[in-house]
């Protein structure tokens, strides 16, 4: 005879196999189950798309940027001011500079990380930093087109158009 009293738990074992092959089957989950932190954690591992639930979490938010740095524009406001979670997106995707919080994007520690992993990334970064020719130089080093997005007076810089090529 079947149990009743173990039916959340089968459902739970359920989805957790589900989402271990595919983090996205997360979003068939019922809501119950999309609020299980340990489910969601092992579907952002799999899938950092999965990020649907508990966003406000950081240790959940910080497994999906692990494995997707462009999910950081789905975590909470909150979130996208929380330096270390911020620098493993950018250190997974450059251009996940795109949902940091404005003070973060000021941070020039923060911007290298970014432009290293993404030159191009120069171009969320603040209007300071693209003035700024530490930086500008190591997005060029990563991507000649980063120049683009540099301040106008180092547009010009012989120095950078020659690393551009």
């Amino acid at each position: 005879m079947f149990n009743v009293d173990k039916l959340p738990i089968i459902r739970k074992e359920f989805a957790l196999k589900a989402v271990r092959q595919d983090g996205l089957r997360l979003q068939f989950a019922s809501k119950e189950l999309k609020a299980d932190k340990e489910l969601v954690l092992e579907a952002v591992r799999q899938d950092g798309w999965a990020l649907e639930e508990l966003r406000a979490d950081k240790e959940i938010a910080l497994e999906a940027v692990k494995q997707n740095g462009w999910v950081l524009k789905y975590t909470s406001e909150e979130l996208r001011n929380d330096e270390e979670l911020v620098l493993e997106a950018v250190r997974q995707d450059g251009y996940a500079l795109e949902w940091a919080s404005d003070e973060l994007r000021e941070d020039k520690e923060l911007v290298l990380e970014a432009v290293k992993q993404n030159g191009c990334a120069l171009e969320c970064a603040s209007e300071e930093l693209k003035a700024d020719k530490e930086v500008v130089l190591e997005a060029v080093k990563q991507n000649g087109w980063a120049l683009e997005f540099a301040s106008e007076e180092l547009r010009a810089d012989k120095e950078l158009i020659d690393i551009r090529g």
